[in-house]
This record gives C-alpha cells, structure tokens and sequence, in this order.
C-alpha cells in the first residue's frame, strides 16, 4: 500500500521508539475513512516504544476522520487537536492519549509534502 498514512505508520513503526512518547501507555486505533472504504491502524504505546498493527482490536483511544484529514494531520497541515473541537476529528476513550501521540506530529512550521 502506497498511501500517506501507509507511509507515516511504517515510518513509526520503524522508529520503534520515541522518547516524547515515553509517558504514553496504551493503544490508539485510527480509523480512516474514504468514502465507504474504511482503513484501521493501531499504535500501541509503550513507554516510548511503538508498534504498528492492522487488527481492529478495543483500544484505549479510537480516532475516527477522513483520510483526507488525516494526511492534513500528519503532515502539520492540520493541528489533531483544533480538528476535535471542530468535530472533523472524532476521539472516543482517553483524549490525553491523542494529546501525548501529537507530540510526535510536525506542526505548522515543520509541514512537509508527504504526497
């Protein structure tokens, strides 16, 4: 698969860990739509370090938005947090999950093409 969130959660998955994350413990499922096609990806956190799942499992943090969006995310387009409170970013379980991973997000200043 050759798309952005491919490309961003192999990224992740190869850093295997990531010491702003060193707080963070849990799993974060993201649930990316487009159209009716619907692509899962899970992070689970521990103490800094990551693993990359595709299994649809019962997470800590489930986040839901477009794939579009979620490019806008990753490349620091689009802060996750502004994305919730504007509702185009649904987060169910622990928020504060979302808020430590945003850590590890570009932002503004550091946006780059991933397309």
């Amino acid at each position: 698969m050759t798309n952005t969130a491919a490309r961003f959660f192999g990224d992740l998955e190869a850093q295997g860990h990531h010491v702003l994350l060193a707080k963070a413990t849990g799993t974060l499922r993201f649930d990316l739509s487009d159209g009716d096609q619907v692509e899962t990806w899970v992070l689970a956190l521990d103490h800094g370090n990551i693993a990359v799942s595709r299994d649809a499992i019962d997470p800590t943090c489930r986040v839901r938005s477009s794939k579009k969006l979620f490019d806008g995310v990753t490349s620091g387009r689009v802060n996750a947090m502004a994305a919730m409170l504007r509702g185009e970013l649904v987060c169910e379980g622990d928020a504060e999950l979302l808020m430590l991973f945003q850590r590890i997000l570009p932002g503004p200043g550091d946006a780059r093409s991933m397309n």
